[in-house]
């Protein structure tokens, strides 16, 4: 079975309703097929902690986090995350941090990492898989 890992963007479309495909394209998995990983979680945690405590995306985000699972950073992530900090630092062409992050726990864990990003992700020369469902 395919995993899918998906990244801050796509869950903040999903959690805000903002792109049907997205949404239809979540619905057709299994839930197992879905995770996130905890770099995903803290950046959404992170924005919630932005908004005012009545905000409807707190609960949102909430009963969204207990559907998905969200796997733990490792070791084996980090050696990705190494590995591609190395080549796009001496490529310079440089992405964030957070998502370099997110790019090697998705290989790490052999996921799909879904994205609005693939420019972006695209500079990575690691057997990194993108789809994009918007």
């Amino acid at each position: 079975m395919i995993r899918y890992m998906l990244d801050t963007d796509i869950a903040s479309y999903i959690l805000k309703k903002q792109h049907p495909k997205v949404e239809t394209r979540m619905q057709a998995l299994l839930p197992s097929a879905v995770c996130l990983s905890v770099v995903t979680h803290a950046e959404l945690i992170y924005g919630l902690k932005q908004l005012p405590p009545n905000h409807r995306l707190h609960y949102a985000i909430r009963e969204f986090l207990k559907l998905v699972r969200i796997l733990p950073w490792d070791v084996e992530a980090s050696s990705w995350y190494a590995d591609i900090r190395h080549q796009l630092t001496t490529t310079g062409k440089l992405i964030g941090e957070l998502d370099m992050m997110i790019s090697a726990h998705a290989i790490s864990k052999d996921a799909v990492l879904v994205t609005n990003n693939l420019r972006h992700y695209q500079r990575i020369k690691a057997p990194l898989m993108l789809e994009s469902w918007v």
